[in-house]
């Protein structure tokens, strides 16, 4: 495996996630931001891309990594993803997991933050509460998520799979469908991939309420998550998200 590159991007606001308000003008400014948010899985979508770019599939087919927002990215800023290695004698990078991370920075200061793993196996659910399953036909929108917002990879078009945003959008979609009814934030997920989804497979989110609780910055839940491709299982999700804000 190549060893990963810094990379740049502007950050973009797409309008796939405006039915969330905190990612329109209006809706932040009510929550307390100068203006709308940059949803978390499109700053998640940039950290991917010096991974993909390095690992390739085999990253998309059998790693993942726990991805951390720590503070907003508005729209039009220009994030920074630098790579730093944990020390190793491994010439390829390091041990299987937490070998390297991802952090996306603006103007210096980090703003999230993905621990990358290059080769792991799903842990068991935590079956507490079932919540209602999401399902969705993979189209094209899931393949040029990261080219719309700025990530200029080619991978995806020529293999016709998804990009790994794709697991981090339909956790959300898992909480705005089951737990959400206004503005909330995602804040945490560590994703475990089990194989590649092709456009035009009908993937399968199956989902667990594991906690709900009470924090400084307002009610949190956290979910388990199994998705499939065509009843094939493609990744693991757990997913962490404030559903109340202050």
């Amino acid at each position: 495996m190549s060893p990963l590159q810094p990379w740049s991007t502007e950050a973009i606001n797409l309008p796939d996630h405006a039915d969330n308000l905190i990612h329109t003008d209006e809706g932040a400014r009510a929550a307390g931001f100068e203006r709308a948010l940059v949803a978390g899985t499109t700053v998640y979508a940039y950290m991917t891309h010096p991974v993909v770019a390095a690992w390739g599939v085999e990253w998309l087919a059998s790693g993942g990594g726990e991805l951390r927002l720590r503070r907003p990215v508005f729209d039009g800023e220009q994030v920074d993803c630098t790579v730093n290695k944990i020390p190793t004698d491994d010439p390829d990078g390091g041990s299987e997991r937490g070998d390297v991370t991802v952090t996306a920075e603006v103007g210096g200061e980090p703003r999230a933050g993905l621990e990358v793993w290059r080769s792991v196996d799903a842990p068991a659910l935590r079956h507490g509460e079932a919540l209602s399953p999401v399902e969705v036909v993979l189209d094209q929108t899931h393949l040029d998520y990261g080219q719309r917002a700025g990530d200029d990879l080619g991978l995806y078009a020529e293999q016709r799979i998804a990009h790994p945003v794709t697991w981090a959008n339909l956790a959300n979609t898992v909480f705005k469908e089951n737990l959400v009814t206004g503005p909330w934030i995602h804040v945490r997920s560590r994703i475990f991939h089990e194989g590649v989804a092709p456009i035009g497979a009908t993937i399968r989110a199956e989902a667990w309420l594991v906690e709900r609780f009470d924090s400084r910055a307002g009610e949190r839940a956290l979910v388990d998550m199994r998705m499939y491709a065509d009843g094939r299982p493609v990744v693991t999700v757990e997913h962490e998200a404030i559903i109340v804000l202050p």
